[in-house]
């Protein structure tokens, strides 16, 4: 009888581990694509960050010791799935997790195992190519071609002709792959390259399979649009900034793209010392509308955490506006990227742009630039030109705006970066969820005063800012308000079923702005209620500890 009882408990306690009704979300042929989360992380080893990785942390606040986003997965876990006749895909310190293929028996095996904490099926999106727009003959007065009015409608011309290109700045690229022999890159400066499909350091085409689907072309031609150089024909916003290069997407008929490969890219380029990542990469199927509260996907989560060791993350917003989905895809809902959406040359939205809002009511996305007919480099030529359309092209454009933004003010971190962007967009008094903040403005952006006063006879506390950020978060939270000038604010912290956990702040005089940091304390993971108290009005967040 206590024999039955045990193994009762034991197939219960494994059940609870996975959710059947939704492997079939990774399903790869006739076996699974799975998430294996551990427990904890014994006897793992931090990673060796770069120079610029720590540099960049000093400028957020953080520690410049390791943390446990540091750490890597136990190597006692990995060797114990090697054992078991497991092949690790990927693995990801942040989410303390690996990939793996496998079948139903293997995954039912595996829940038994006491590290392993639960089971999850990984997301495989996949999205049409961008198609071709043919706009030939426009005029090329200009020195930058027809590249000039992409460039114009973001003010990014005039912040170039101030002596900022993005210099001093090292950007993450995360997309199909790059062929970088077109003239455009000759002065392009790569300071390294990974394939994370091929498990290589080569992200160009390297079979007659990718030269066949042509795998290498949209990332190319996305990284052409933020980077290019050819005077009188294409200039990106950041060609002088460095370029670390990740190759994830799977090109077939469809682009394919593998959720884990997106998480540890983002690792890589974090470790790497990237001050920026950009990503034209959106998830959404087998994900629900509820799914998008910023807490949920696998990237998304990525994004914050990045977010929070001082990476700004961009990404496209999704190109679902003109579909029966017609919202943002996952990691566009995080609550620290920086997501985009596209409008035409004349300032109007793109009929494809996704929308907002977040399912937790966030407005979404944060702000736009032109993806509507782009121009950018033709693939596989050495010296041809297109147009393109879809946020694929919107996102670099704002990601050589924030490099040229950081390159103008290299002691600002990635939330003031993120912040400036938004708070001198065309609509940053009245965003919404189609444009969000608006067009961003290069120039006003860099130039934007975060000492400002704000006039105190026209002060609406319910008009205040609230930022918090990175969440889901380990091991410390920012909570930053703004717009409060003169205001008295308590900050408190309360568990999921309403216990009060601790006071942050009372009574605080907030002049200009105030960042707030909480680490809790003998705290277990879960979700944990921020309640705001400015003058008696009160405003709750909802944030995740995840250890």
């Amino acid at each position: 009888m206590s024999i039955l009882v045990f193994l009762l408990s034991v197939t219960l306690l494994s059940s609870q581990k996975y959710d059947l009704d939704q492997l079939h979300i990774g399903k790869r042929g006739g076996n699974y694509r799975v998430w294996i989360y551990f427990e904890d992380k014994p006897n793992s080893k931090p990673i060796i960050l770069d120079q610029k990785t720590i540099l960049r942390r000093e400028k957020s606040k953080k520690t410049t010791r390791a943390t446990w986003f540091d750490l890597n997965v136990s190597k006692t876990y990995i060797d114990h799935l090697n054992m078991l006749g497991f092949q690790v895909l990927n693995q990801s310190r942040w989410l303390n997790a690996v990939t793996l293929i496998c079948n139903k028996d293997d995954i039912e095996l595996l829940s038994t195992l006491e590290f392993v904490k639960k089971i999850v099926p990984v997301n495989l999106m996949k999205k049409k190519r961008i198609e071709e727009n043919n706009l030939a003959g426009l005029s090329r007065t200009f020195i930058y071609g027809n590249s000039n009015d992409q460039m114009e409608q973001i003010n990014a011309i005039d912040a170039q002709s101030m002596g900022f290109y993005g210099q001093g700045v090292r950007i993450l690229y995360i997309d199909t792959g790059f062929d970088l022999s077109h003239e455009a890159f000759d002065s392009l400066q790569v300071v390294g390259q990974y394939d994370f499909i091929n498990d290589d350091q080569i992200t160009s085409n390297e079979n007659e399979e990718e030269e066949q689907n042509n795998q290498d072309e949209h990332g190319s031609l996305c990284l052409s649009v933020l980077s290019g150089f050819k005077e009188g024909e294409l200039i990106g916003p950041a060609f002088k900034s460095e370029f670390l290069l990740a190759k994830t997407e799977i090109v077939d008929q469809e682009i394919e793209q593998e959720e884990d490969n997106y998480v540890a890219a983002l690792e890589w380029g974090e470790g790497s010392g990237a001050d920026i990542a950009c990503a034209s990469l959106g998830y959404i199927d087998w994900y629900n509308y509820q799914d998008l509260d910023g807490n949920t996907s696998p990237t998304t989560i990525a994004v914050d955490i990045a977010s929070s060791l001082g990476v700004l993350c961009v990404n496209s917003a999704g190109n679902s506006g003109d579909d029966s989905w017609y919202y943002i895809m996952a990691p566009a809902d995080a609550d620290s990227v920086l997501s985009i959406g596209s409008v035409t040359s004349e300032g109007v939205l793109s009929s494809f742009s996704s929308h907002g809002p977040t399912y937790d009511g966030r407005i979404k996305p944060e702000v736009c630039a032109r993806g509507s007919s782009t121009y950018c480099i033709r693939p596989g030529t050495n010296s041809e030109y297109r147009y393109a359309s879809g946020t694929s092209l919107s996102a670099p454009l704002a990601a050589g705006a924030a490099a040229i933004v950081l390159s103008a003010n290299p002691s600002w971190n990635a939330m003031n970066v993120r912040e400036a962007i938004m708070k001198t967009a065309s609509m940053s008094e009245l965003p919404n969820n189609d444009y969000g903040y608006g067009i961003l403005n290069t120039v006003e952006a860099l130039e934007y005063d975060f000492n400002l006063l704000i006039d105190k006879s026209n002060f609406s506390p319910e008009k205040y800012t609230l930022e918090v950020f990175p969440n889901p978060f380990n091991p410390s939270l920012n909570i930053r308000l703004s717009d409060l000038t003169g205001q008295a604010v308590n900050v408190d912290i309360f568990s999921m079923n309403g216990r009060f956990i601790t006071s942050l702040i009372q009574n605080r005089i907030i002049k200009t702005s105030s960042t707030i940091d909480w680490t809790p304390a003998n705290q277990s993971s879960g979700i944990y209620f921020l309640r705001i108290n400015v003058n008696g009005r009160l405003k709750y967040q909802k944030v995740t500890f995840i250890k």
